[in-house]
């Protein structure tokens, strides 16, 4: 195999991998997009994050943010910040560092007047059929 050979076929295969990067955040986005809007009740009683630990905050602004965090250490990280009860509100100071632990995945939602503003997964999060609003029971405000 010759050089030019050699350097063809890495430069194919790093196309394929940019390719395989950039059309799965496609997809995703998606995905992420059918929550705007949606009303914060369709949250609550959705399937998935009803059975997921949520810990929210409050910016100066009014917007709640939630998590629906799941993994090993969230939990007893809420609990140093004082947060006795899955739902309770942390400061934003405690918000922060308990998200950015070693969490599994992040699943935040933005809030405000009753709709869900943003849904912004970080960490390792699917963003499959199954977090999504359910189909005929989105609850969106008109």
């Amino acid at each position: 195999m010759t050089g030019r050979s050699l350097q063809l076929i890495i430069a194919l295969a790093f196309i394929s991998l940019i390719t395989a990067c950039t059309s799965k955040p496609l997809a995703q986005q998606h995905a992420l997009d059918t929550w705007a809007g949606v009303s914060v009740e369709t949250l609550d009683t959705h399937a998935f994050f009803m059975t997921v630990p949520m810990f929210r905050t409050k910016t100066g602004s009014g917007t709640e943010i939630r998590n629906y965090a799941y993994g090993y250490d969230f939990q007893a990280c809420a609990n140093k910040a004082g947060a006795s009860n899955i739902g309770d509100f942390l400061s934003e100071e405690a918000f922060i560092a308990c998200s950015s632990s070693r969490i599994v995945c992040n699943n935040l939602f933005y809030i405000k007047e009753g709709l869900v503003l943003e849904y912004a997964p970080t960490g390792r999060c699917d963003t499959d059929e199954r977090i999504q609003p359910h189909a005929g029971n989105q609850g969106v405000k008109s």
